[in-house]
Order: structure tokens, then C-alpha cells, then sequence
């Protein structure tokens, strides 16, 4: 099931969505050669969400669906971060894995949060992309590494963000933990703060990394991989929250 989601999440994402969309109108336009607008549309398409001005009609959205946290509230008892890939093999810290760069900026986020209310941390994430050790363990040691934080609990076996939810509620509710913060990038924090209610945690947003309220320059509005790497996170979140909406409707029909 995760090689077949990663396989058509690979055709619905840019670049090879508009690829496909192009090379349609160039197949139908022998017969139709209106259809070669198809084309023009997939080539214009691409180079709007190629730069990061353009990616903001699929950022901003997402978003603003989450202010900021304005203060931890006192009914909070937990920090929860939820992963976001790693950067494997890395030389230079004698070839052990690290957190990927989302994850590295929760983490930072999370462990200015446990030094402000002193509350004990929680990271999940597996092993999705198959190898030996968790990501939750690589998150867990850059916490001690590089903030001087200690992780209380690791969930290890989650691959999707709503695993991430069902895995860590039995943790939680062992350990007498009703409310937590959940601490993920701002795009990413609706579908996750919908997976943690589904499992009945009680999350208060505490969302970080906000695209949309960066100062555009010039380089924002020329086309670049920055630009189609936020264009494509953003699709990812829009087609994640999608397919999380309609497999309760799936699971129904079976």
C-alpha cells in the first residue's frame, strides 16, 4: 500500500502531473488540435508553481488555517513532534542519520517550547523509508545532541501522519497525558491535528515554519526548485487531506 500511494502520489505531483498533462495534448492534437491548449496550459501551470510567489496559491491557504501559538496554556501536558524525514548517512557526524530539514526545524521549535513550560516531549515516526533505525530515535538523539533536550517517550513504528496519531494516543493516554502541544510545519497541521482528534487527543495547535509570511523579493517570482519544492509540499497536504476525507467513505463501502 505505501509503494502504490508513493507510485501515484508520484503522477499527481509536479513536475510529472503537468508532464503528463502536456504530453495529452500533444497526443490528442492530431485529432483535436484545439487539445495542444492542454499543453500551453500544462507549460504555464509549471512555471507558475515553479516560483515561490506562484506556490503561495497552495501555501497560504493551508496556512491560515493555524495562527501561531500565542502561549502555552496551562491545561497542556505533553509536547508532541511529529516527523518529517531524514537526511541519511551523513559524513560529517560519522555517517548516522539526522533530521531532514522540516524535522530539524520542529524539533528546534519543540525544544524552545519545553524550555518555556518545562513539559516533557513525545517524537514519532518509523521507518518508512526502510531503514534500521527509526526516525523517532534520530529525532530523539538530535534533541539530546544538539538542544540539550531529553525525549520522555519515542513511538517507532508510525510511516504516515495517521499513524503518527493512532501509535502515540495509547502512549499518551498510559502515561495520564489528555492535552498536548503538537508541534509540525504550518502546511502540515491540519491533516495532523484532524488525525489526532479522529483518535481522541485533545491538540492544541503549535505549529511552525510559515511560508506565507516570508517577504517576497524578486527572486520569489522567477521559477526555481525552491519554488516547486513548496508548490509540491503544498499538493502533497491538499491530496493527503483529500484521501483522509474519503477513506472513512471508502472504508464504508467494503
Amino acid at each position: 500500500m505505501l509503494l502504490f500511494s508513493t507510485l501515484v502520489g508520484a503522477v499527481l505531483m509536479f513536475p510529472l502531473n503537468m508532464v503528463l498533462l502536456g504530453a495529452l495534448g500533444l497526443l490528442l492534437r492530431q485529432r483535436r488540435p484545439r487539445a495542444i491548449w492542454l499543453s500551453w496550459t500544462a507549460l504555464a501551470l509549471l512555471l507558475v508553481f515553479s516560483t515561490r510567489a506562484g506556490a503561495l496559491l497552495l501555501v497560504a491557504p493551508l496556512e491560515m488555517r493555524t495562527p501561531p501559538l500565542a502561549s502555552i496554556p496551562p491545561a497542556a501536558q505533553a509536547i508532541v513532534v511529529l516527523s518529517g524525514a531524514r537526511l541519511s548517512n551523513a559524513p560529517e557526524y560519522g555517517h548516522q542519520d539526522k533530521p531532514g530539514f522540516i524535522t530539524l526545524a520542529r524539533l528546534q521549535y519543540a525544544a524552545r517550547l519545553h524550555r518555556d513550560g518545562g513539559l516533557p516531549i513525545l517524537v514519532t515516526g518509523g521507518k518508512p523509508d526502510g531503514s534500521a533505525e527509526s526516525e523517532a530515535a534520530v529525532m530523539a538523539r538530535s534533541l539530546h545532541d544538539d538542544f540539550g533536550v531529553v525525549t520522555r517517550w519515542q513511538e517507532q513504528a508510525s510511516d504516515t501522519t495517521a499513524d503518527n496519531a493512532r501509535l502515540t494516543a495509547p502512549i499518551l493516554r498510559n502515561a495520564g497525558v489528555q492535552q498536548v502541544l503538537l508541534v509540525t510545519d504550518a502546511m502540515h497541521m491540519p491533516r495532523a491535528v484532524r488525525s489526532f482528534h479522529k483518535q481522541g487527543i485533545d491538540v492544541i495547535p503549535a505549529p511552525t515554519i510559515f511560508f506565507s509570511d516570508e517577504r517576497l523579493t524578486l527572486n520569489d517570482w522567477l521559477p526555481g526548485g525552491e519554488g516547486l519544492r513548496r508548490s509540491n509540499y503544498a499538493l502533497h497536504e491538499w491530496l493527503g487531506s483529500l484521501w483522509y476525507a474519503l477513506r472513512p467513505i471508502a472504508n464504508k463501502s467494503r
